[in-house]
């Protein structure tokens, strides 16, 4: 089910005008479960609708968590160390979920999921890049390039990637969009 935004955003706005009219106050936690309860799926703060670009890494084909579940606002923060994100702060981003820590994580998301998704739909930068192949992106290996989040398989992987950053975005953003959604998963 697509929830507005906009809808979440007038129900936080409401709640804080009881709050601050001498209602018991609530906790932004509070507030954000009964904006959920009211969704089809209680852990979806926000479906943000659109459609793959292209494949999106997932531990299973019919798996809908991207990036396993690690908040990818939190690679953006000043301390820049990423962290797991909560079933409790999920938002549904071209038919994939994305765990936040905490709701300003989420709200961040929400306002601009293209700034923060990761690159190649979170496979290894290096892979597709310098063999044309889909690999898994370790969530723990990282860099970010010009604004945009790269992933890698592992720390060897990355190495390499290091070596040419430049020259591997620029192969992987020409072989990225011929892959399919499913061809990284066995039958």
């Amino acid at each position: 089910m697509k929830k507005n935004v906009f809808t979440t955003a007038f129900i936080g706005l409401l709640l804080a005008g009881v709050a601050a009219c001498g209602a018991p106050a609530q906790t932004q936690q509070t507030a954000q479960a009964e904006i959920t309860e009211a969704s089809a799926d209680p852990a979806l703060i926000a479906d943000l609708g659109g459609e793959p670009t292209g494949p999106v890494y997932r531990a299973a084909r019919e798996d809908t968590l991207a990036v396993s579940g690690f908040d990818l606002v939190s690679y953006f923060t000043d301390d820049g160390v990423p962290v797991e994100g909560s079933k409790e702060f999920t938002v549904r981003y071209q038919g994939f979920d994305y765990r936040f820590a905490n709701a300003d994580n989420a709200q961040a998301f929400i306002e601009d999921p293209a700034r923060y998704a990761p690159a190649y739909g979170g496979y290894c930068a290096w892979a597709i890049g310098a063999n044309d192949a889909l690999a898994p992106g370790d969530p723990n290996v990282y860099k970010i390039v010009d604004g945009k989040l790269y992933l890698n398989f592992n720390e060897g992987v990355a190495e390499r990637w290091n070596a040419d950053i430049p020259g591997f975005i620029a192969k992987a953003d020409a072989n990225y969009p011929n892959h399919s959604a499913d061809e990284h998963y066995q039958d």
